[in-house]
C-alpha cells in the first residue's frame, strides 16, 4: 500500500472512530437563567475502569477549567461574570456506559422571590395584586380556601421583573365568607405565599338534593364541586348543576360544593 493510500485509509479510520465515539458518548444539557448558584455533579468511574465518566463541561460554549477527574466536582459559574437572570447553557459530556448525576438540577430555574405590595378582592370577586422583586417569569397560582383546604382556581404567568407589576383575576366567590391568596411554586415544590385577602359574599347559598329516579346529585344552581368516595378519593370534579351517579356503586359519598361538604348514600 502506497504512503498516500495509507494516509487516506488512516484518516478515514480516524473519522469512523470519531463518529462511533460521538454516537456512544452522551450529553446532559442544563439550560436556564443564572440564579447565583453553582452546579454540583456526582461523577462515576468510566465503564472501562480507567478515568472518570465526564470528559468535558462547557458553559455557553466555552470549555470550563473545572477539575472533572474526581468522584464529585463543581461547575463554578461565579467566574463568568454573570448577572442575575443571564441565560446559561451548560453541557456535561460523558463517556459511553456511564452517566453522571446532577445534585441540583433546578439551580438554573427561577425561584419565587416576589414581594406582595398590595392585594385586594372586591365584592364582584375580582382579585387584584401588585408585586415587586420578581426574578423569573413563574406562574402565579390563585388559591381559594374552601372545603377546609386551599384549592387551585386559576393561574396567571408572572412578568418576572423586579419592578412593580400589577395583575388581576376574576374569581368565582362562594356564598358567605371567602378567602383567597396567590402563590408561586419553586422547582422543589416549596410555596411562596401572599397575604390572605377576605370578603363576605351576598351570594345565595347553594343547596343539594339527591334525585333517586335519575340517580343524580342536583344543585339549586351551577357550582364547582368535588365528589369523593368513602375513602376520600376524588371521583369527579367539575362545574355544573348536577352530578350523575348512575355508574357509581352503592355506598357512602361526600360532595363538596359552594362552601359546604355533605355526606350522601347512594
Amino acid at each position: 500500500m502506497s504512503f498516500g493510500r495509507s494516509m487516506k485509509f488512516f484518516s478515514t479510520l480516524l473519522l469512523v472512530l470519531a463518529a462511533v465515539f460521538t454516537l456512544q458518548a452522551g450529553t446532559i444539557l442544563l439550560e436556564g437563567k443564572y440564579q447565583k448558584k453553582n452546579i454540583y455533579v456526582i461523577n462515576s468511574v468510566a465503564e472501562a475502569g480507567v478515568g472518570f465518566c465526564v470528559y468535558e463541561v462547557t458553559v455557553n460554549g466555552e470549555v470550563t477549567t473545572d477539575e472533572t477527574n474526581s468522584h464529585a466536582f463543581e461547575v463554578d459559574l461565579t467566574i463568568y461574570g454573570f448577572k442575575l437572570g443571564d441565560p446559561v447553557i451548560i453541557a456535561i459530556n460523558y463517556k459511553d456506559g456511564c452517566e453522571p448525576r446532577i445534585l441540583n438540577p433546578g439551580a438554573l430555574e427561577p425561584q419565587p422571590t416576589f414581594e406582595t405590595q398590595n392585594i385586594e378582592l372586591n365584592t364582584g370577586g375580582v382579585l387584584t395584586w401588585e408585586t415587586t422583586n420578581e426574578q423569573g417569569a413563574l406562574p402565579f397560582i390563585i388559591q381559594q380556601f374552601k372545603w377546609n383546604k386551599w384549592v387551585n382556581v386559576g393561574e396567571i404567568k408572572g412578568k418576572g421583573t423586579s419592578t412593580r407589576n400589577s395583575y388581576s383575576f376574576q374569581t368565582i366567590p362562594v356564598s358567605g365568607q371567602n378567602k383567597f391568596r396567590i402563590v408561586q411554586r419553586s422547582y422543589d415544590g416549596k410555596l411562596r405565599k401572599s397575604p390572605t385577602v377576605e370578603m363576605v359574599s351576598a351570594k345565595r347559598k347553594v343547596t343539594m338534593t339527591f334525585d333517586k329516579k335519575t340517580k343524580a346529585i342536583v344543585f339549586s344552581e351551577d357550582t364547582n364541586y368535588e365528589l369523593y368516595n368513602a375513602y376520600g378519593q376524588i371521583i369527579k370534579r367539575g362545574n355544573g348543576g348536577k352530578v350523575l351517579m348512575e355508574s357509581q356503586p352503592k355506598g357512602d359519598y361526600y360532595i363538596s360544593f359552594d362552601n359546604s361538604t355533605e355526606k350522601l348514600t347512594r
